[in-house]
């Protein structure tokens, strides 16, 4: 199963910040950005500008998800009641690799999504081979019982840069978990400060 380093690392040093806050991340190192012009683009960004990369870093952070999917996740946000940045969040939090990588059965939001595309995961007992696919509270998301000594997912329970959140049970020994409720923006553990309600701004244009 491929990593996609290149297109983790490639994100963070875009951001200029390490959003995931792996240990390997090169912004460790550097936080300028790509390119041998990467040190000249510290300019002040316009509000456009701030909007825009909150937008990206956000979307980033889920795995780089598509732009139609995004919006839509955002349009859906902005139909339900209460304030739309944290709907946002939500929603974002409830898809099906967003658990699977809360839940410590792979090490990066990319290996969640290609897990689950492979047919290694079933919700409620059935299997589920949709990465967006939403999780509702007290779904049951588990392991398939033959994937479950993969030496991948293993080491992924084990990490010790991240923890499982709160807001999420999870039993490693059979390798389920269960969503316990719907988190707010201030419960979930992003490594860097994320702004959605700058994503409402840039989309209510």
């Amino acid at each position: 199963m491929t990593k996609r380093s290149e297109a983790k690392y490639k994100i963070d040093r875009r951001m200029g910040q390490n959003i995931w806050g792996r240990p390997k991340s090169p912004v460790n190192k550097r936080e300028y950005g790509p390119g041998q012009h990467g040190q000249r683009r510290k300019g002040k960004l316009s509000d456009f500008g701030t909007q825009l990369k909150a937008k990206q870093k956000l979307k980033g952070y889920y795995g780089n998800i598509s732009e139609r999917q995004f919006y839509a996740v955002y349009v859906e946000a902005t139909r339900l009641k209460g304030d739309s940045g944290e709907n946002l969040i939500g929603l974002l939090e409830r898809r099906l690799d967003t658990v699977v990588y809360r839940a410590k059965f792979v090490a990066t939001m990319f290996a969640a999504r290609q897990f689950i595309n492979h047919g290694h995961i079933k919700v409620n007992g059935r299997r589920v081979n949709i990465a967006s696919y939403k999780v509702k509270v007290g779904d049951v998301i588990e392991v398939k019982e033959s994937s479950r000594q993969l030496a991948f997912v293993l080491e992924a329970s084990q990490l010790p840069e991240r923890d499982v959140p709160d807001f999420i049970e999870v039993d490693h020994g059979k390798m389920s978990a269960k969503v316990a409720r719907i988190p707010g923006l201030s419960e979930v553990p992003f490594p860097v400060q994320m702004e959605p309600h700058l994503i409402v701004e840039f989309y209510s244009r």
